[in-house]
């Protein structure tokens, strides 16, 4: 029952420390640039989340030719600086990983 208690606490006060921020904060007495790099953080976030998934294979890290997945990412990443637009990563990417996996037990 302990057990319970504690994930309760945590997430209560975890909950409460984000409310705060929204319910307490007046984002226009936030100095300027303050409030500008703001709009890096959900990118940054998620650019982080994606390179973990991306060189992390089997629970270690795996930057060789043979990680399918950062193959793929490093196409996708080739493919946004020309095309601009996420929605156009997500599909190269996904498109690259899968031909790559049908191609891999195909190749030699």
């Amino acid at each position: 029952m302990s057990t319970w208690l504690t994930i309760g606490a945590v997430s209560l006060a975890t909950f409460a420390l984000r409310a705060a921020f929204i319910v307490f904060a007046d984002p226009h007495r936030f100095p300027h640039a303050f409030r500008q790099a703001l709009k890096f953080v959900p990118p940054a976030v998620l650019a982080a989340i994606v390179a973990l998934g991306l060189v992390v294979a089997d629970g270690r890290m795996d930057f060789s030719a043979h990680n399918l997945r950062l193959l793929a990412g490093l196409v996708a990443i080739v493919g946004t600086l020309f095309l601009r637009s996420t929605l156009a990563a997500i599909a190269i990417g996904m498109a690259v990983l899968w031909a790559l996996q049908w191609l891999a037990p195909h190749a030699g």
